[in-house]
């Protein structure tokens, strides 16, 4: 039976970061992936018919919007994107828009007492990075000015990541759609624990005066790529901090399963993944 090791928290050394590892522990830490799953997009709906419920359903709410070229759901308690979702080709990546033309703006589609707002990044000390990059929009101006919506941002460090090694590894992705079909890409931040006097803590800064958008210690990037009837799957998780060009692509891969514990999400889950190749044995997981 073919089994994977689920995520617990431990803190080991991946190239310049530490990011969640996957325990050797006990069979509790164990899940099989031929078990059956629950749907995890099952939800409440309207199921208020209750005591309990009788005059509303609190939440939370997850923001659904769809744009030109990405989808996404908004955390509106951490005011980040939970996470943001492409689908590359060579054909859709052409276009002649130009971001020049494009301003950051506030999301109107969340309401304002749950939006990141323009302010909130002012004088932050953080950029405001994409998770669909600018560059995956060049279909129109539309596309383009879309992926400048804060709810398409979340703070990053700026030099050393955001305008560096985080921009390598978008266009390493847009450089798949080359050797592959197609390549389908979920982005998004993680909030990883630390240890610190033997225990584990959640710890990130909150940016914005009153705070209110919270920063990411951490980032992930799932690829799925495609070519005829074969599919290969990788995944990267890189902390939020400079990271010296030099640091090699493949520190930073880590199993897919790894991501979904800590965020709490499964990625493409129609796809059996027993069938799946990782992606680094199909192609050179590096920078050019």
């Amino acid at each position: 039976m073919f089994k994977i090791l689920a995520v617990v928290v431990a803190s080991i050394s991946i190239g310049a970061s530490a990011v969640p590892a996957l325990s050797q522990g006990n069979d509790p830490y164990i899940f099989d992936l031929n078990s059956p799953q629950l749907d995890v997009r099952a939800s409440l709906g309207d199921n208020t018919d209750n005591e309990f419920l009788k005059y509303g359903y609190p939440g939370p709410v997850s923001d659904f919007l769809l744009r030109s070229r990405y989808a996404t759901s908004f955390n509106r308690a951490l005011r980040n994107p939970n996470w943001v979702a492409e689908h590359l080709t060579l054909a859709n990546l052409n276009g002649t828009a130009d971001r020049s033309n494009a301003d950051f703006k506030e999301d109107k589609d969340i309401p304002v007492m749950f939006r990141a707002h323009l302010k909130d990044y002012y004088r932050s000390g953080f950029d405001r990075g994409h998770m669909c990059p600018a560059a995956d929009a060049k279909k129109d101006d539309q596309a383009m000015k879309e992926t400048f919506l804060l709810t398409n941002m979340t703070p990053q460090v700026g030099v050393g990541f955001n305008r560096n090694y985080w921009a390598y590894l978008e266009a390493f992705v847009r450089d798949l759609t080359k050797s592959f079909d197609d390549v389908y890409c979920i982005s998004g931040p993680l909030y990883l624990p630390v240890q610190e006097d033997g225990k584990w803590y959640v710890k990130y800064q909150v940016i914005g005066n009153p705070p209110n958008v919270a920063v990411p210690t951490h980032f992930f990037k799932v690829v799925l790529v495609k070519q005829g009837s074969d599919f290969s799957l990788g995944a990267f998780a890189l902390p939020n901090k400079a990271i010296d060009n030099s640091t090699p692509l493949t520190d930073f891969d880590v199993p897919v399963e790894t991501v979904e514990k800590a965020a709490g999400l499964v990625f493409f889950d129609k796809l059996e993944r027993t069938s799946v190749t990782p992606l680094c044995s199909k192609t050179k997981c590096s920078f050019k």
